[in-house]
């Protein structure tokens, strides 16, 4: 065999060598026996909505003037 397909050879067990050891050390390492009630997500739970700041001039929908109905007047 001629050096370039020894020399392609070699890389490629190196790279699937090397591949193997990232994803073993980038493994999320979770401990399965304890159970302390965290879900793992951490922060602080905010169920308010954000207050978004809109342009000058434009309102929500909930905003908005309220149409009453006028009573009908008895002459």
């Amino acid at each position: 065999m001629s050096s370039l397909v020894v020399d392609l050879m070699l890389c490629g067990m190196a790279y699937v060598v090397l591949i193997y050891f990232i994803a073993t050390l980038t493994k999320a390492r979770i401990p399965r026996n304890r159970d302390n009630g965290d879900d793992g997500d951490g922060g602080v739970e905010d169920l308010t909505p954000p207050k978004i700041d809109l342009p000058p001039g434009v309102i929500w929908p909930a905003d908005g003037p309220v149409k009453r109905m006028k009573e009908p007047v008895d002459a």
